[in-house]
Order: structure tokens, then sequence, then C-alpha cells
């Protein structure tokens, strides 16, 4: 909800939600600081063909001998890239971009929209992934490309949403591109660099581990041209957008919501060779085929604005078999709506939050509130799905262990009450019994904090369903981070050690491989349920 680690703690900002004195109606408390109290044709186009690197021009590489499609045994073996970080971003308007879709099939084509001060620039594209360590492979570059300063942003009326709606400046076909999370790299001939993210999308998720990319929370958050769900360019929670459009660059370097809070995962998962599928949260609202025959689904660092058919595919993965991780916290709290842009579907995120009234798609057509999940009309807590419930902002804390036997800490030596300096934090999420929850609970960590004055605790819970499949919830929003905790890699460490990174990456470690093969119910212990236990219910 709130901004998390990556915007609160950067760089100060505008409150969110009208966090400052705002309450939610009368006699409500300041919901953002506690909530539990709360329960090719266009002009200058330039065309190309995007081949593989490693591919001569033109060609297709094709499936290595003796592979499944997707199967990506032999793009691990590849040599890295250890230069695809950035050296000098520069100012906002040097060098910055977006494209037309926010994901692709390997082969199939996008839209490049460039804007940049310099004559010219260079597109690189990087998949991630751990390459021996590299973290990242470039799979393709272009040619020098004229450049331009493309028009200012249109901030449209009524909802206030902001668009840049440049002219398409490269057509890219992404042959030979294997699936996974892209970083392009703009290059421009003043030497300033920015990032725009993609992902290259699997063509099944059949017996693999899904990486559900939260482009629409990135959204959510991104301040290109003034706006964002949070607040106008004055700063105010009344001047928000109401809507926000794909069709604008990622303010700052760009990719900032993907390399703070969803990198690391991608590194630790392909460094363990696990079978895995890319998509994104736009391509799971599209279709409950994006995650059928998924072993497990992750649900990475800040996911937090969902459709209802987005959490309704979920579900019903995780009750056909699909195991389900939640790996930061005030996961599928907002529900939002996936509307059009000027020239294609699913570009415009809708959330009109405490206006929700005023959205004619509600009052007129009495679609879902876009608002949150728990609160009505139709409310829905996410803690039906999660298992726990999210609860405030903002917080520092340790994480303390209260179940050291439970198979996701084995090999950590964490016994109980052990802790570790400030990986809760900045939002989180806990156990709330008056909430909608899961009958068989585990609590497997039960961290003290206080929030705005008040004390309260942050949970890791586990629990299993009839289909066997387990789902598993860090319960903090730093979770992801303290894999690069004390490595000054991206992401902000908030003081956590080299302790804590061994920690949380063996846990990871766990998770991600027991649920990679299949319903963890059949091979790891049941939930012992403790919630009356521990809150003494």
């Amino acid at each position: 909800m709130s901004g998390g680690d990556g915007d609160q703690e950067a760089h100060p900002r505008a409150p969110r939600d009208g966090d400052a004195g705002r309450a939610d109606g009368p006699g409500g408390l300041v919901r953002r600081h506690f909530l539990g109290a709360a329960a090719a044709g266009a002009a200058g186009l330039a065309l190309v063909t995007a081949t593989g690197c490693d591919a001569p021009s033109g060609t297709n590489p094709g499936p290595v001998r003796g592979t499944r499609p997707d199967d990506l045994t032999a793009e691990r073996a590849r040599a890295g890239s250890p230069d695809w970080r950035l050296r000098a971003p520069g100012p906002p308007e040097a060098v910055e971009g977006y494209t037309d879709r926010v994901s692709v099939r390997p082969g199939e084509e996008f839209g490049l929209y460039v804007s940049t001060t310099a004559p010219g620039f260079r597109v690189s594209a990087y998949r991630v992934g751990w390459y021996g360590g590299a973290q990242a492979r470039l799979v393709w570059h272009s040619p020098r490309v004229a450049g331009s300063r493309q028009h200012r942003p249109r901030l449209l009326p009524g909802t206030r949403t902001v668009r840049a709606d440049w002219q398409r400046t490269l057509a890219v076909r992404t042959t030979g591109w294997p699936p996974g999370a892209y970083l392009l790299r703009l290059d421009a001939d003043h030497g300033h660099q920015r990032y725009v993210p993609l992902v290259v999308r699997s063509a099944t998720a059949a017996g693999r581990t899904v990486l559900m990319h939260a482009v629409t929370t990135w959204q959510a958050y991104n301040r290109w041209g003034g706006h964002s769900l949070y607040a106008g360019e004055d700063g105010a929670y009344g001047t928000r957008s109401l809507a926000v459009s794909f069709d604008r660059p990622y303010e700052a370097n760009g990719a900032e919501k993907f390399l703070v809070y969803e990198r690391a995962v991608v590194v630790l998962a392909e460094r363990l060779g696990l079978p895995l599928a890319y998509t994104t949260s736009v391509d799971v609202h599209r279709s409950p085929a994006a995650l059928r025959g998924a072993t497990a689904v992750l649900s990475l660092g800040h996911d937090e604005y969902w459709t209802p058919q987005q959490r309704a595919h979920v579900t019903r993965a995780r009750d056909t078999g699909a195991n389900l991780a939640f790996l930061g916290a005030n996961a599928c709290f907002r529900r939002v709506r996936l509307d059009p842009g000027p020239a294609a579907a699913l570009r415009t995120v809708t959330c009109y939050k405490t206006a929700y009234r005023d959205d004619p798609s509600f009052a007129d057509h009495r679609e879902p509130p876009t608002q949150d999940f728990r609160l009505p009309p139709a409310a829905d807590p996410e803690s039906s799905l999660t298992g726990v419930f999210y609860e405030g902002y903002p917080t520092d804390a340790p994480y303390v262990v209260h179940q050291p036997d439970h198979w996701l800490f084995a090999g950590t030596g964490a016994g109980r009450g052990a802790s570790f300096d400030h990986l809760v934090g900045v939002e989180y999420d806990r156990v709330t019994p008056e909430a909608p929850t899961p009958e068989q609970l585990e609590i497997i960590a039960h961290s003290p904090l206080v929030c705005a004055g008040r004390s309260s605790h942050a949970d890791s819970a586990y629990y299993t369903v009839a289909s066997g499949a387990g789902v598993f919830a860090t319960g903090t929003m730093r979770w992801v981070e303290a894999l690069m905790a004390g490595t000054g890699d991206d992401g902000r460490d908030h003081g956590m050690d080299a302790r804590t990174r061994a920690f949380v990456t063996r846990t990871t470690e766990n998770l991600l491989r027991a649920f990679a093969q299949g319903p963890a119910a059949r091979t790891r212990p049941a939930p012992r349920n403790n919630v009356a236990a521990v809150y003494g219910t």
C-alpha cells in the first residue's frame, strides 16, 4: 500500500492515501499507519529484428535438441554480462522509454518508445538470471538509432491519467529471446542511461514455478509525469490519478520496483536450476491458462494491486494443486480494473480508492468497486488467500522465529526466539483471527513491533488446502531485499546484515525446492494450527 521501502526510505514523498491526519470515516484511525484496528507505420520508425546475440543475424537458434519448449537449461549455461548495470542515469529527460506491451512471447514484436536529448542511442536487452554470478546476460543489442526529444506528457481530465503518447521509435522482434525477466538498457550518445523493463513470458506453466511479476503495482506507484495513484503534481492525495497508464516510462532508473522487490528472487530461482515460467499480473488477469499446471506461483516482494480476475485465477491455481508464496507484505490488497489505452486493451490500471462512488463503471454498471478488497461493498479480505492480513506502515523491527523446527527453517541454525534485525518493515502483515483465515494455519515467525505508537506483531504463516497446495506468506516487505542485504547490489539493506541474508536465502531455497516438487502437503509436514495459542483466541 503505502510506498514500501523503495519509496518511503529512498527519498521523501507526499503522504500516501492521505496518511497525514486522514481517517477513513467517522471515528476511524489513520489507515495508512495502522490498519489493525479496522481488521511500424509511425513517422521516424526504425524496424529491428531482435535476434539473440549468439545466433547469426536474422535467424532463430530454436530449441536445443532433447529439451522441452521453454527449458532454460542451455540458457543458464551461457556466460553472463557483468556490465548490465547503469553507470550514469543522468537527468530524467536525458533518455527514457516505454514499451507498448508489458510482456511478449518469444518471437513476438513490441514497440519501443524513446525520448532523449542526445542525437542517438542504442538498446541492449539483458535477461536477468544467475549466469555464474553475473546476474544478467546480453541477449540482443540494436544498432545506433537516431534520437529525438518527444513531446511533453498528456494529462487526461477526469481521471488525471498521465500518458506519454509518443511516436514509436523502434519495432523489436524477440526472435531467439528465451523466456525471462528483461531489462532493456537505453544508452544515449551523451553517456546517460535508463532501463525499460519487459517480461518475455513462457509458453506454459505446466510443471513449473511461475514468477508473477507485479506490473500493476509498478504502475500504481509510478510518478512519471507528476501523477501516480497516490498523489498529484502538488503532492496531494486529492489530485492523484484515478487511473494510470502503461503508455509512459517508469520514473527514476526506469525499473526501480523490479530491481528492489523482484530481481533477487529471479536470480535465486535461476541459480537453483528450477523449472521456471515467467508471467505478469496482467497476463494472469487475462487468462487462467497463465497458471495452468503450475507447481508453484510466486507473488514477489511488492504485489499490492490485483484485479478480481487475477485473484480468482490464482485461487483456482491453489485449489488445483499449485503452491503459493507471498514473498512480500500487503499483497492482493487493492482491487483494480484493467481498462484499454489508446491503441490496445489492458493498458490502464484503474483504482478510484476512496472515491470509488465516482467511478462510472461502478455507479452506472455496478462493476466491483476499485478500492481495498477488504472494504464494503464487496468486502473480500486478502487473508482468505494469503493467510495474513495487512496491518500497518511504517515499522522497522527484528524478525523473530517462533517455530524453529518448521521445515522452512531447516538448515538455518535458527532456534526459537532467534532474531534478525530490521527484517520486518516497512509494511507488514499479521495473522488476524477476526478476519477470514484458513482453519489450519501455522504461525512460524511472530515478531513484536511498534507501528505509529501501537504495539503489534508481524507474522510469517503457512497453511495447506484440500488440493495439497501449500501457501506461505513472509509477512514483511523486506524479505526480497534481504536476499541482497549487505552486498550493496541495488536494493536497500536497511541495516540488515550478512547473517540475515544467509537466513533468508536458506529459508527461501527450502521454500522454492519444496514447492517445485508439487503439492507441498504430499511431501512436507502438515501445518500445526497454533493461532489460538499465539493470540489467545
